[in-house]
């Protein structure tokens, strides 16, 4: 992969949300300060220092702290699978309200599916 060397963080974030694009995900990048940020869902942000990508994997209660999962940003389409399955399990466990469905999904609204 050739990365420029200005910008690396913002490339990868780039390619990542590309790479979730072809799984069906969309996303946004924000990016400054040398690190990007791409948004995918309610509770799902992947940071990207150039090097790596890391998400929020989930909570150790024993610990009392959050659990973060990593992937090096060489594989911007392997990371792009492991955070699409957390995208999935964020969609099932907190799907769109029904106000924000009909603006997000209006054919959806008009047919009455979700």
């Amino acid at each position: 992969m050739n990365v420029p060397s200005s910008r690396p963080e913002k490339y990868a974030a780039d390619a990542l949300a590309a790479a979730l694009a072809v799984q069906g995900v969309s996303a946004d990048v924000h990016d400054g300060y040398g690190l990007s940020l791409v948004s995918v869902w309610i509770g799902l942000v992947v940071w990207c220092d150039g090097e790596w990508y890391w998400w929020r994997a989930g909570w150790d209660d024993l610990r009392k702290q959050v659990l973060y999962a990593r992937h090096p940003t060489i594989e911007p389409s392997r990371a792009a699978q492991r955070i699409a399955f957390c995208y999935a399990d964020l969609r099932r466990r907190h799907p769109l309200s029904g106000a924000i469905g009909d603006v997000v999904c209006p054919e959806a609204a008009e047919a009455g599916t979700p």
